[in-house]
């Protein structure tokens, strides 16, 4: 099969490079130098040129405070370009691959949202991101819709790297402690989108939308405890505190979801993936990063 992958430049992409079976298809890794989702016309043109069997879409507008901002940019990478991909790939009978996002929700659930859970969400980046679901399920298109959530890797500026890069530097810290959700590792993520691309010549994929996330929900702060007790213990330095300080001490442009966990049994049922150990995730992103950082 050909394969199609926007975005292999932030860490999604990075990692499906490392992640999916080169050897067993051609696989057409794309930056945004050489197909601008944002550019409609000359996307569709060499998408269509190429004749992909799967796009997946790990392009995305991901800065959410700078979303409120910028709305007219985070609409056209997450909700027009993606209707234009979407449209794309019905015309060439492909499948699309698109990852979404936790953020579809508004977070005032006690209990892990479901796929079919009401959906509602705040802020200009998670509107973008609900309307370029919305915008796959009208188009008839062959797809599968992945939710994931607090994504991190070894790779670019994530939480994970922005909290070992802090840790190093600082006595102190202080991280959010009342919003919940499911860290996922990018790589597991990768793992499980590869292992989609090797269900789709079956036939047996109707398409749909799931959950993919870390196995427990926590907090930023127990979050961060964890990625700093993990550090420790490959020799990196760490703050002396970490204190735990409400959403409200930390004021932000873009409205956060308190609880934002998602139920990742649906994937586990259907295609027997589990839900990602984000402790272990925390553990290999860690290993990563000390031998990227690492000098030669």
């Amino acid at each position: 099969m050909k394969i199609l992958v926007l975005g292999c430049n932030g860490q999604l992409g990075r990692c499906l490079q490392d992640q999916l079976d080169a050897q067993s298809h051609e696989i057409i890794f794309s930056s945004r130098k050489n197909i601008n989702i944002e550019n409609f016309q000359e996307a569709k043109k060499k998408i269509l040129d190429l004749v992909p069997d799967i796009v997946i879409n790990a392009a995305a507008y991901t800065s959410v405070d700078r979303a409120e901002t910028d709305q007219k940019k985070t609409n056209a990478v997450n909700h027009l370009a993606v209707k234009n991909l979407a449209d794309i790939c019905k015309l060439l009978n492909s499948w699309l691959i698109h990852i979404s996002t936790d953020y579809v929700f508004d977070g005032s659930s006690d209990i892990p949202y479901k796929e079919d859970d009401f959906t509602n969400p705040k802020g200009v980046y998670a509107h973008t991101k609900l309307n370029g679901e919305l915008s796959i399920l009208t188009s008839e298109c062959k797809y599968i819709i992945l939710r994931t959530s607090w994504v991190f890797s070894e790779y670019g500026k994530n939480f994970l790297t922005t909290m070992l890069r802090l840790g190093s530097q600082q006595d102190e810290m202080r991280v959010v402690v009342d919003q919940i959700g499911c860290p996922t590792y990018a790589q597991d993520l990768a793992k499980t989108i590869n292992y989609i691309v090797e269900l789709i010549p079956s036939n047996t994929l109707i398409p749909t939308i799931y959950h993919y996330s870390g196995d427990k929900p926590t907090s930023w702060y127990h979050f961060a405890q964890i990625i700093f007790k993990k550090a420790q213990s490959k020799g990196m330095k760490v703050p002396n505190e970490v204190y735990a300080i409400k959403t409200s001490a930390y004021p932000s442009k873009a409205p956060r979801p308190a609880s934002s966990a998602m139920n990742s049994s649906k994937i586990k049922k259907e295609l027997g993936i589990d839900p990602c150990d984000w402790k272990q995730g925390i553990s290999s992103a860690i290993e990563g990063y000390i031998k990227r950082n690492s000098p030669e």
